[in-house]
């Protein structure tokens, strides 16, 4: 009935220890790692996190005003909201200005021409 290399019973099922571990992620959403251009993904992951929190804290600001019979609550938590989404972006590091070391970008000064 038991099998003497595992001690479990006839219907156990094998273990698969690659199964049972979770697949982390490296960084932030939107972030890649392999240095590939994650700018779109950053900036989806951006703009959902802005209306996002317009969107939570603006019903939690509704819902205080309906329970307390105001009427600025609800702007209150929208701007909160933007606040609370900025700064998320910020910290996952969503909002830098990534350049390769090798690009010259044009605001970084004078021009590297030749004179002719």
């Amino acid at each position: 009935m038991f099998s003497r290399k595992t001690g479990r019973g006839p219907l156990a099922r094998p273990i698969n220890k690659a199964a049972k571990t979770p697949k982390t992620t490296a960084g932030a959403p939107g972030v890649s790692t392999d240095g590939s251009d994650g700018g779109y993904n950053a900036g989806i992951a951006v703009f959902s996190y802005i209306v996002g929190g317009i969107i939570v804290w603006s019903l939690i600001g509704w819902g205080l005003d309906y329970l307390w019979g105001t009427r600025w609550i609800v702007l209150a938590g929208a701007l909160l909201g933007v606040a609370g989404g900025f700064y998320l972006s910020h910290m996952h590091g969503l909002t830098s200005n990534r350049t390769s070391t090798g690009e010259d970008s044009a605001a970084s000064g004078p021009s590297k021409d030749e004179e002719q």
